[in-house]
Order: structure tokens, then C-alpha cells, then sequence
């Protein structure tokens, strides 16, 4: 007999596992999490040590492993974009930096149609329910704009290595402020960043909200449970979604199942939901025709409205032995694996991403539309040095990209087989302003690295070195030498438009009953920074929206801008002008 479930929520990752929590508060309520990857093991030091993030980057045990189409203004070069096949999903493997987001994005966001009740105001209270946070010292950071008692453990990064305390002078020498926290009142402006890490582990998305409360006895988890179809109710005017197929176990034991639900939410993330939706039925119906698939709801925005940060590493070699480097090189690892493993301690318990900061590439635009991440050290995601790094010589980098990006691209099956990953095109570079911010954004990162205040360091720039000055020679290195910041969303987009995917008041799929998207998909536009922390906010907002409790009451701290006349959409964009 098949058992049926209140809730089957597809997906353990970073939204799954909040509202797996969250759901499974109400005793009388029955929830089931499949999760494709397998569980984070505690003993598994490449997901827990906060260093170790090169490690399940690029390996098939964590990673679903994506790759765009080739992007035709990258030169054709396909982008590698890793995400999360583990419970905790990408924030078992991320590089745990935590960043809200500018309020003038939820602002953005409430400005469309339906959407009023996601502004800053709604938004900020669920940020605050979410977490924990401490300062440099230990004590509690809690204030008007930040929470103290939440799942989320949040801790400020150090950033003690005399490089940092360069970057930061160096950022007021250019002319941008400092700030007391990029997640507070202001987020313009450069300081130490908060991290998703506790006692020197990752805090993940499961470890925070899955695993305390994985003893509950209406709550199961399956582990290795990659869903292939939902299965829907067409006998009514509206087709109500009733369980979830999938496939269990690995290689030849792998099995079908099946499970029944009376509600379905979608939690795989702005890939995986997509290509689950458009396999099931829902999606453009010209698409899922030629590829097999029978309609059952025509929804054309389904897998349409992609976006994503691009960004590049600008690398500069040192003349002071101060980098992390030397405590890097293959014969060093031992140590810091049993300082960490024993201690908690040294270069293996912080993510490095201990501090950077945002600002705005020229006097247009209203909020920042540039993000910096400084490191002490010249290094890639996948943990290659610059040249002479590998040896041990000294070095340090800002990872820089514009975040308002107007490109716009896709997630599409290409076939009815639920194992084939989907076609993904990002366009990256496509339009002009997004050339044009690539440029700026490259000179005010080479603008704050030539200050005086690096002048002690500073022993030339690696990457991409003096023959890249045009604006040309900057948009073909671009071309060649970008990565995607790991931020894909918005390809189920909340709104009341023909695009749009989820209702914003219920987060139901359009024309659907019993379906619903909790993950970074429901964005409508992307926020400025990396989108751990709106994911975790919009699954805290959607757990009450779906439970029927009654919404968190709107907050009146105050935040920064910039103009008090700032307009809604960044710098170009032609509705600033209706």
C-alpha cells in the first residue's frame, strides 16, 4: 500500500532542509524529504572542514556536476557550474558566505505586480528568524537588523592577515567607505564578512535545520531518492499534482518507487526544479512536445529568466612572505588536517573569504552593483594556484563581477530521460551594459589593488597582467577567464505576469493545485551577493505561507540609500523612467 505524505519536498538542500524543519513542527503533520546525493556524513572532513571546499567541487560524490552550452559571447566555451548532490545541498559545498542581499533588491522585487509583500520590510524579520549571529569577539552581533537566537550560526571572519587590513585602507584611499556590516543597515561599503561556520565546521543548511530534528517521527529523509516525475490529477479543471516517482539506491540496485502526497514542493534549485517541472508536464508545451513529454499544464516561464554573477579572478604576486600560500602546499596538508581535526583550529577551519566588500562603478547607479571577495592567497575554486603560488610564493586576489547583470538565459530538457542533464545557457556578456560594467568593474578592482596602501605588497599584477588595459584586451580576457560565481536562480520566477512560474502570496505553481517551488528559482531578479542567505530567508517566509501561520509583522528598522530618490531597477534599466 503506497503511503501517503502531507509533504513530499524534492530536494535536502539548503530550502529543503529549512522547511523540512519547519513543516515538521506541527506533530500531525507527515513530511517526507528525497534527496538525489547521500547524506553529509559528520566524519566527512571535505564537506565539514571549511578549507576543504575545492574537494567536492568537481567530484561526482557531491556534486551534480553542470556545464552550459556554449556561451556564444564567451567564445563558445562552456562554464562549469557546480552544485550541491548531497543533503545540505550547495551549502554542504560552497565557500559558506553569507550575504543578504541590498535592500533596494527586495524592494525591486516588490515593485512588480503581486509581490508587495516581499519587500524589505516583510523580508528582513525572516532573515533575523533564521539566525544566530556573533562578532569578532564571541558575543552576540543581535540588533534591529540582525537575529540572535535563529538555526543559522553566523560568525565574522577575522580577517587578521595583514593583507586585509591593506584592502581595507586601500578602499578609502579610492574613495569607498567602510561599513560596520554588509548585512546590517548599510551594505555598501567594505568590512569583514559573515561565514556559515561554527566551531570551526561548516554550518550547512542540514546540519542547521535537517539533522536537529531528523528524529521526529513525522519526518523520514531518503537519501540516494532522485526524482524522475510528479505525477498529477488531470480528471478536474485544474491538474492537482499527487506523488513523486523516482529511482532509489545506486547502479544496479537502484529502484522505482513511487510515493503519494498530498502536496508536492519542489526544492531542487534554479536547475534541477525546472527540468523536474518540464519532465513532469509543466513547462512551454512547444518544448515538451518535441521531446516526448505530455502536457499537462501549458506554463511558458517554466526554465525561462536564468541569471547568475560571472566573475574573475584580478591575482597580484607579494613581496612580503604574509599570504597563506606556503601553508597550502601539498606537504603542509598533513598539519592542517590534525589541527583541524583535533583542534578546530588554523588554516583548515575558515572558508578564507574572511572580507571584501560592495560599491558602486560609477556615479549612476544607485546601490551597488559590484561585489568584492578578498583573499590572502592567489587561488582558483578548484584549488589551482596562480603560477609560482603552487611553490609556495606569496600572493593575493579580489574576485570581482558585476551583479545586475541584464543578460537573461535558460533551463531546457533535451530529452524525457530524467538522468540527461538539461541544456543551460546563461548569455553572459550578451548586452552592452553588461560589457560596459565588466570594464568598470575590472578597473575599480585594479584602482583599490594600486593604492599606497599596498605599495609594501605589491610586487605586480599575475592576472591578468599589464598587457590586458584596453577595454577590448579587458572584455576578451573576460571572455576566456571567467567563472560563474555559483549563484543560478529566478528560472520559476514568483510574479502575476504571462512569465511568471509561483505565486508569490502561496508559492503554488500557476494553474496548478498541490505544487509548489521553495528554492533560489522563485527569485524574480537576483540579489547583489551570493544567494545562500535569500534562498534560506524565502524557504523561512514560504514555510508560513504554506503552514498557514500567521506572517511575521513587517519591520521598521531603517536601512541606507545611497539618494533618497533611488529608483528601483539599477543604472540603464528603461523602467526607471516610466
Amino acid at each position: 500500500m503506497t503511503q501517503t505524505y502531507d509533504y513530499v519536498i524534492v530536494g535536502g538542500g539548503s530550502a529543503g532542509s529549512a522547511l523540512a524543519n519547519r513543516l515538521s513542527a506541527d506533530p500531525s503533520t507527515k513530511v517526507l524529504v528525497l534527496e538525489a546525493g547521500h547524506s553529509d556524513f559528520k566524519i566527512d572532513p571535505f564537506i565539514h572542514m571549511p578549507a576543504a571546499l575545492p574537494f567536492p567541487i568537481g567530484s561526482k560524490l557531491y556534486d551534480w556536476g553542470y556545464e552550459t552550452d556554449p556561451e556564444p559571447h564567451l567564445g563558445g566555451r562552456r562554464v562549469y557550474h557546480a552544485r550541491g548532490k548531497v543533503l545540505g545541498g550547495s551549502s554542504s559545498i560552497n565557500g559558506m558566505i553569507f550575504q543578504r542581499g541590498n535592500p533596494m533588491d527586495y524592494e525591486r522585487w516588490a515593485a512588480d505586480p503581486g509581490m508587495k509583500e516581499w519587500d524589505y520590510r516583510h523580508c528582513l524579520p525572516y532573515f533575523k528568524r533564521m539566525e544566530s549571529r556573533f562578532l569578532e569577539d564571541g558575543t552576540s552581533g543581535a540588533d534591529q537588523w540582525r537575529g540572535g537566537s535563529g538555526p543559522l550560526h553566523l560568525e565574522r571572519g577575522p580577517a587578521s592577515n595583514p593583507l586585509f587590513s591593506a584592502f581595507f585602507e586601500a578602499a578609502q584611499e579610492a574613495g569607498y567607505p567602510l561599513t560596520d556590516d554588509v548585512n546590517g543597515y548599510r551594505q555598501e561599503g567594505f568590512a569583514p564578512f559573515d561565514r556559515n561556520v561554527k566551531n570551526g565546521r561548516r554550518w550547512s543548511a542540514a546540519r542547521a535545520y535537517l539533522h536537529p530534528v531528523m528524529n521526529r517521527p513525522n519526518l523520514s529523509v531518503e537519501t540516494f531518492a532522485h526524482a524522475t516525475k510528479i505525477r498529477f490529477d488531470t480528471s478536474g479543471d485544474v491538474p492537482r499534482a499527487t506523488g513523486v516517482d523516482y529511482v532509489r539506491g545506486v547502479g544496479r540496485a537502484r529502484k522505482h518507487h513511487f510515493v503519494s502526497a498530498k502536496e508536492v514542493i519542489c526544492c531542487g534549485g534554479a536547475i534541477n526544479t525546472p527540468q523536474l517541472l518540464q519532465l513532469s508536464g509543466v513547462g512551454d508545451e512547444s518544448l515538451l512536445r518535441s521531446h516526448g513529454v505530455d502536457v499537462v499544464h501549458h506554463l511558458p516561464g517554466v526554465g525561462e529568466n536564468l541569471q547568475d554573477h560571472l566573475e574573475v579572478y584580478i591575482q597580484y604576486a607579494s613581496k612580503q612572505p604574509v599570504s597563506i600560500a606556503p601553508g597550502l602546499v601539498w606537504h603542509q596538508r598533513p598539519k592542517i588536517a590534525w589541527q583541524w581535526l583535533f583542534q578546530k583550529k588554523g588554516l583548515g577551519a575558515t572558508n578564507h573569504f574572511e572580507g571584501g566588500g560592495f560599491a558602486r562603478s560609477n556615479e549612476d547607479v544607485d546601490w551597488p552593483n559590484l561585489m568584492f571577495h578578498f583573499l590572502p592567497i592567489a587561488i582558483r575554486y578548484d584549488g589551482s594556484m596562480a603560477p609560482g603560488q603552487e611553490k609556495g610564493q606569496h600572493g593575493y586576489q579580489v574576485h570581482i563581477g558585476p551583479m545586475y547583470a541584464d543578460t537573461r538565459g535558460h533551463v531546457r530538457i533535451k530529452s524525457a530521460d530524467p538522468f540527461e542533464h538539461p541544456s543551460m545557457l546563461f548569455n553572459y556578456l550578451s548586452t552592452p551594459n553588461d560589457r560596459r560594467e565588466w570594464v568598470e568593474a575590472v578597473r575599480v578592482a585594479r584602482n583599490i589593488l594600486n593604492q599606497p596602501a599596498f605599495a609594501p605588497f605589491n610586487a605586480g599584477e599575475m592576472s591578468p597582467g599589464p598587457s590586458v588595459e584596453t577595454d577590448e584586451e579587458i572584455l576578451d580576457w573576460v571572455r576566456k577567464d571567467a567563472e560563474t560565481a555559483l549563484h543560478p536562480s529566478c528560472t520559476a520566477a514568483m510574479g502575476t505576469g504571462e512569465m511568471s512560474v509561483t505565486d508569490p502570496t502561496s508559492m503554488k505553481v500557476h494553474g496548478t493545485e498541490g505544487l509548489r517551488v521553495v528554492d533560489a528559482s522563485v527569485f524574480p531578479y537576483v540579489t547583489n551577493g551570493n544567494i545562500y542567505a535569500p534562498v534560506m530567508m524565502v524557504a523561512e517566509k514560504a514555510a508560513d505561507l504554506i503552514a498557514g501561520n500567521t506572517p511575521l509583522a513587517p519591520s521598521d528598522a531603517p536601512y541606507y540609500r545611497h539618494r533618497d530618490d533611488s529608483p528601483l531597477w539599477p543604472a540603464g534599466d528603461p523602467r526607471n523612467q516610466i
